[in-house]
């Protein structure tokens, strides 16, 4: 087999095949540092945890950041909520937008779940996406129409029960990490963690009501992404 060279992965002793590879498996699925290791280890890759770890932190944000700039431009609605996640046994807020294709927009972890904490997202989420949307859905929260009034005047806001389902459910794969980690060490492992892992699954989310057909293809231009954004070339 011919090894990609990439002077992103220069100076190191694995090939740029398998610490691609090792991004990808951590953070796609829900698998621990020692799980990878150990995949790794049943097909003759001996590679350590904290190698993982390190691999992980070196290249995963430079890969999201390519992620999203080949990733389609964002729907006009945006799905905002909140969750509580415990840190070092102090109780944080993992805030997060995604439109409504299910596309995560941004994730923004705070110890507070106040006004001054929700219009700290709008403004990440205005610098980012370039733009307001048509219309904003959040739950009750009071913060969110303080945040919106004082941010994004002229943008619809609803807030009724059921509306905001799809954010709720995109808390669900970060809920499974949380149990896999034995739970985030770090407000800034959280964010960093999280940064990486939406937009991995955003590259490979499965868009709904599509036939099996439909799926292979759009999971074969998701490999081929990819391989573009971390310059190893396909292996199908």
């Amino acid at each position: 087999m011919n090894l990609t060279r990439h002077p992103r992965y220069a100076r190191h002793r694995f090939p740029a095949e398998v610490i691609s590879h090792v991004v990808w498996l951590y953070f796609r699925f829900p698998l621990s540092l020692r799980m990878v290791e150990e995949m790794l280890a049943a097909r003759g890759i001996l590679v350590s945890h904290e190698t993982v770890r390190q691999w992980a932190m070196k290249f995963g944000q430079d890969f999201a950041n390519q992620i999203r700039r080949r990733h389609p431009a964002p729907g006009d609605k945006w799905h905002l909520d909140e969750v509580v996640i415990s840190i070092a046994g102090k109780k944080h807020w993992l805030w997060r937008a995604v439109d409504q294709h299910g596309v995560v927009l941004d994730i923004l972890v705070q110890s507070r779940r106040n006004a001054e904490a929700a219009k700290r997202l709008l403004r990440k989420l205005l610098k980012r996406q370039g733009r307001s949307p048509r219309v904003m859905i959040t739950d009750k929260l009071a913060s969110y129409a303080a945040a919106k009034k004082a941010v994004m005047p002229g943008v619809e806001h609803r807030q009724r029960k059921g509306l905001n389902n799809r954010a709720e459910n995109s808390h669900q794969p970060t809920r499974r990490r949380e149990r896999i980690m034995k739970r985030f060490k770090s407000a800034g492992q959280a964010q960093r963690f999280l940064s990486v892992h939406d937009q991995v699954a955003n590259l490979f989310r499965r868009p709904s009501n599509t036939n099996a057909a439909d799926h292979r293809a759009f999971r074969a231009q998701a490999f081929m992404t990819w391989s573009e954004v971390t310059g190893v070339a396909p292996t199908f």
